[in-house]
């Protein structure tokens, strides 16, 4: 059975990257990496009548507190003078890591030049979107960076900055659709959005319409190319950033985002800090800094009446990107890319060797020994407290029976990523200052807990399965009813519901990507979220299908293992001629004397 479980691993290891050097396209490019100013966008025709005037702007403040005044000491930073920041790491060109690793992308570079006005260091956390600004709030993170537009709903939540970019929308449609502006936008559409951010409240609260909502910019834009939606409205600078030549996508229409500017999110009671990022923002506006981050990463035309910083700031001077657009070559009908076959898709998607090889060294190195040091302590956690409430819920007494079951019950009915983010926020604060505010204990602590609750299930039904007569015995026996249960009846559960085990630990290793929830570090970063990384930078779902052969590598032969482990526990072992325990000849013939 050993040897199957192999041949079948290297068969499905071996297919995959066989069917991916047939197919393979050659290695995208970095989307992380900055375009220049060669890509350079016109304002689009119909954003300037949406946009609202200047005198509308009620949140821009008229000036800022002189940067020299600023004592950095009573910023209410969780660790003295650094900008821990929680971010995304997949939305290029705004947000995203890079090829090196490195959180990177217009956002950041520009806070970046910011932390460098007021003399702070920057820490970038990669966490998911829709947790993000509870974090700022909760003062885990010190400020958000994520393109975030703001909105009066948000700022019950937490506090803004200046803005320092514009918001617009992309409407991004298939090749080929009768979709060309928002007006056509209809009831029964599949217009897919990212859960959570300002064009999901656009589709619902303005157009009335009922999104299909994901949770990051890639996995909608995935369904956009197979065209399992009809429509994508996107930020645009993910749009730009993420439609390359050659896709079945295009962009057909802008427009302004009614509901302000983009910028920072602090903590709302942290004045002191919204205050001396908004002098560093005008700083960087002032010498040049914004200007030049801006014409690299996002060079785009400002919309009339608009600009970064305070109200007082100065007009930052721009390269004129519509005259640069202008100039660029239209492309010529033979360069418009055909149509390809249901397979050259799948090959473009799924399958780039050159991907592969690029993702391997860093799945290896970063993403499979944090994924084990996750499954592997939360799994310990899980087995010593599941064997506690395994015993307490078939326990005599209500004392011990009743808060097993209301422990079970929690734990299994509420969804994995509410447990996270519960005790990764609401424990925390309380234990930032053992664990350093390294969200990673918390997060093994989270798994740990809700694996207790399965694995408390499993192994009460093993220890009941076990006939009562195998306790009669033991007592009989002589036996006390703790050494019963220990030497006797709960081994014998343990050996029954293994493969339940087994399994359960499989979902545990899978389960530990949601980890990412409450914010790691680059060198944190679990088997999926390497691979979620390198398809953000390069549009490629080929990473993905490389973290998936690590996961496949783990949980096949483990699969295998415990089925011969079960299968050699209940044949026994076999006795030889030259066991030692077996009977001889003679004492057999003893015997039938």
């Amino acid at each position: 059975m050993r040897f199957s479980a192999r041949r079948l691993l290297t068969f499905v290891t071996a297919a995959l990257l066989a069917l991916g050097l047939m197919l393979a396209p050659p290695a995208s490019a970095d989307q992380c990496a900055p375009p220049g100013i060669d890509s350079a966008s016109a304002l689009p025709t119909n954003l300037a009548a949406a946009a609202k005037g200047p005198d509308e702007d009620k949140y821009t403040t008229a000036s800022v507190v002189p940067l020299e005044s600023i004592d950095i000491s009573r910023l209410g930073l969780s660790r003295p003078g650094t900008l821990t920041v929680g971010t995304l790491s997949d939305a290029p060109p705004s947000i995203c890591i890079d090829s090196t690793g490195q959180f990177t992308g217009f956002d950041n570079e520009l806070l970046r030049a910011i932390a460098d006005k007021l003399r702070l260091k920057v820490e970038f956390v990669g966490t998911d979107f829709s947790g993000l600004l509870a974090q700022v709030a909760s003062r885990r993170f010190d400020v958000g960076s994520s393109s975030i537009t703001t909105t009066d709903a948000r700022r019950e939540t937490v506090g803004f900055t200046n803005g320092y970019d514009f918001g617009y929308f992309s409407l991004v449609v298939p090749s080929g659709s009768p979709i060309r502006s928002f007006s056509e936008l209809k009831p029964g559409l599949r217009i897919g959005v990212v859960q959570g951010t300002v064009q999901e409240a656009y589709l619902v609260d303005t157009l009335g319409l009922d999104p299909v909502k994901f949770p990051d910019y890639n996995t909608v834009y995935g369904s956009l190319k197979t065209r399992q939606i009809d429509a994508w409205v996107a930020p645009s600078q993910q749009a730009v950033g993420t439609v390359q030549a050659g896709d079945p996508a295009e962009i057909v229409e802008n427009t302004f985002s009614l509901d302000n500017f983009v910028a920072y999110a602090v903590a709302k009671e942290n004045r002191p800090l919204i205050d001396a990022l908004n002098s560093g923002l005008d700083a960087v506006i002032a010498d040049g800094t914004w200007s030049r981050l801006y014409s690299d990463w996002v060079p785009r035309a400002l919309p009339p009446g608009w600009k970064p910083g305070s109200k007082a700031a100065p007009v930052p001077q721009l390269p004129d990107f519509a005259a640069i657009a202008a100039g660029k070559e239209p492309p010529t009908p033979g360069e418009s890319a055909a149509p390809k076959s249901t397979l050259a898709q799948l090959g473009t998607a799924f399958f780039s060797w050159d991907l592969y090889r690029q993702a391997i060294p860093d799945l290896f190195k970063t993403g499979l020994p944090n994924t084990l040091i996750l499954t592997v302590c939360a799994g310990v956690i899980g087995l010593v407290l599941g064997m506690g409430l395994a015993v307490a819920g078939i326990s005599r007494s209500r004392l011990l029976r009743w808060p097993a079951r209301v422990y079970t019950d929690v734990f299994r009915g509420l969804p994995e990523v509410v447990i996270i983010l519960l005790i990764g926020l609401g424990f925390g604060p309380i234990v930032g200052g053992l664990t350093g505010n390294n969200p990673y204990p918390l997060g093994i602590a989270a798994l740990g807990l809700m694996a207790a609750a399965y694995i408390g299930e499993i192994l009460r039904s093993g220890i009941q399965s076990v006939e009562a007569g195998q306790m009669e015995a033991s007592r009989a026996l002589g036996f006390s009813y703790t050494s019963s249960m220990r030497l006797v009846v709960v081994p014998q559960g343990v050996r029954r519901v293994l493969p339940a085990l087994v399994n359960q630990f499989i979902s545990l290793l899978k389960a530990s990507s949601l980890v990412y929830f409450l914010g790691l570090i680059a060198s944190q970063r679990e088997l999926f979220q390497v691979g979620r990384d390198l398809n953000a930078q390069t549009g490629n779902l080929s990473p993905l299908v490389a973290a998936g052969l690590f996961y496949l590598a783990l949980t096949i032969p483990l699969t295998h293992l415990v089925n011969w482990i079960d299968a050699r526990l209940r044949r026994g072992r076999t006795t030889s001629a030259e066991d030692p325990l077996a009977p001889t000849s003679g004492a057999a013939h003893q015997e039938m004397i």
